[in-house]
């Protein structure tokens, strides 16, 4: 499967989200799996927009025909648009489904990874974060993928914020000692996404 994320400095609203609601003739293109988004909760006029599909080749197809139509819509509502393609390389618990109607934020983590510790990362992804974040109420699914140039991204899907602050609070400094995230990381930005049901298709 193939994760697009977009975000992007919102610079009219009202537009940008009347422009939204066109993407809901997405549907109907082959290979098309499912889309969501919403606000940033730590930058303001930040939006971030998630979709997915069941292969590279079927979106490279969809970009080619498609995408431009839906697109202008928001053509001058936002400025700053960084567009990154992953590959799902393995679940962050189990059975992940491009669904947003049960979730209330998703957490983006995107990192670069030094070149010589990739495997580690990988590794200690699935041997410490995974069963961490699986095993925190409400948390519900998410994804670890990757990209050329040793880049990576965690989505994961929460039903609420509160709890996605407890996970935090309580956890994630321990882990990062526990996984060697310092030595491991070139780069690590992350956010924490208000999902808004009327964005997702």
């Amino acid at each position: 499967m193939l994760v697009k994320w977009m975000r992007c400095t919102v610079v009219d609203r009202r537009g940008f989200e009347r422009g939204q609601r066109k993407w809901a003739g997405l549907p109907g293109e082959p290979g098309f799996r499912g889309q969501g988004g919403g606000w940033s909760r730590l930058r303001p006029g930040v939006a971030h927009v998630f979709s997915f599909w069941e292969s590279r080749a079927f979106y490279d197809s969809f970009m080619a025909r498609s995408h431009d139509r839906l697109a202008a819509a928001q053509t001058g509502t936002h400025t700053d648009a960084q567009v990154r393609l992953f590959d799902h390389r393995f679940d962050v618990k189990t059975g992940f489904e491009p669904r947003f109607t049960d979730a209330d934020v998703v957490r983006v983590a995107h990192s670069r990874i030094r070149e010589d510790r990739v495997e580690h990362y990988a590794l200690m992804q699935e041997k410490v974060w995974n069963p961490a974040m699986a095993g925190s109420p409400g948390m519900l699914r998410g994804l670890f993928g990757e990209a050329p140039g040793n880049e990576f991204v965690v989505l994961s899907m929460w039903r609420s914020a509160a709890e996605h602050g407890k996970y935090r609070t309580e956890r994630v400094e321990r882990l990062a000692l526990r996984a060697q995230l310092a030595v491991d990381v070139v780069a690590l930005t992350g956010d924490v996404v208000d999902l808004d049901a009327a964005w997702t298709v």
